[in-house]
Order: structure tokens, then C-alpha cells, then sequence
């Protein structure tokens, strides 16, 4: 279930012999609210969960995790929840994040989900344009969230055909007959 990229990315679903690189993501991205590795790993071999990774091939040909996210999923549920998403700080400034979010809504929509949403720090400027550039609303701020007390501010895109174009910002015109 590979999916090669322009660009020489590759995003695919994590593997168990990803944990090591997962979690080193996860230190080297996050200074608080880590995942723990038995929190990835069992996201990796969960039902209901997603785990993506974005893989760059480097100067000697092997593979290169330079990001994951993770997708959650609840039985009988049309939502999906963004619980995750980091990129290595060395790729910043790519468009990685844009691919892996690119990622996770076709992963949503393959599962049958029509909305996703996510919650994201209120001083994560590059999170914001990104999710907002991506068509995603604010919808709620949930006070003191993060263990170090800041504020989240939660999203939501619809990933239906009726859904907004992100590069406008405004619902897509349809033409009649």
C-alpha cells in the first residue's frame, strides 16, 4: 500500500520496524505531550488508528522518516480525528506537512469518514496557516489543554464533494446542465 510522491517522497502506513524512527520523531519534534512508545506502537497495530509515515530517500538511497501522523478512527462514526502530526525540524519548509495532511484525508475518506478534526496549540503559527490554508475551520478553543497549560483551538475540514476549496476559501461553484 506504497504510495510514491513527486519529489521522491513516499507516505505509506507505519510498520513496527518504523517504532524506533516514530519515536525519535516524537522526542525531537515535541518538548511536551509526547506519545510515548507504547502509546505508537499500539497505534500502529490498532483497528481504529492510522499511523502515516512520509519517507524521503537520502544521498545514499536508503529511507529517510522525516514525518508521521495519526489518524483516529471510533466505530460507527463518520469523524475522524487528527491526533498527531510532526515533521522533521531538518524538512521544514517543503510542503511535507501539506502532503502528510493530503495523506490522512484520503486515509479518512478510504475509511468512510466525512469530517475530520483536530485540535492544535494557539502559538503553533505554522500548524494554523497550514490547517487553514487546507480549508479547515475553527470551530472551539478548549482552555489549558496542553500539559503546559496553552490553549488548543480545534479544527474541522468536511471531506465530502460539497466540501470548501482550500485555495479559494469558499465553497465550490457547480455548474448546472
Amino acid at each position: 500500500m506504497s504510495r510514491a510522491a513527486a519529489g521522491g517522497l513516499t507516505v505509506r502506513p507505519a510498520r513496527l520496524d518504523d517504532l524506533d524512527a516514530l519515536v525519535a520523531l516524537e522526542h525531537a519534534t515535541f518538548a511536551t505531550d509526547r506519545a510515548e512508545r507504547r502509546a505508537i506502537r499500539h497505534a500502529i497495530l490498532s483497528k481504529t488508528m492510522s499511523v502515516l509515515v512520509a519517507l524521503l530517500r537520502d544521498d545514499d538511497g536508503a529511507c529517510v522518516l522525516v514525518g508521521a501522523a495519526t489518524l483516529e478512527r471510533r466505530r460507527n462514526s463518520r469523524s475522524a480525528r487528527l491526533s498527531s502530526i510532526a515533521v522533521s525540524s531538518a524538512r521544514a519548509g517543503l510542503g511535507l506537512g501539506g502532503r502528510l495532511m493530503q495523506a490522512v484525508e484520503d486515509e479518512a475518506r478510504r475509511h468512510g469518514c466525512t469530517r475530520l478534526r483536530l485540535e492544535v496549540r494557539s502559538d503553533n503559527g505554522a500548524g494554523l496557516r497550514l490547517y487553514e490554508r487546507r480549508g479547515y475551520r475553527r470551530f472551539a478553543v478548549r482552555e489549558s489543554y496542553y500539559e503546559d497549560g496553552m490553549e488548543a483551538w480545534r479544527y474541522e475540514r468536511l471531506l465530502t464533494d460539497a466540501e470548501s476549496d482550500p485555495a479559494l476559501g469558499r465553497p465550490r461553484q457547480r455548474r448546472s446542465g
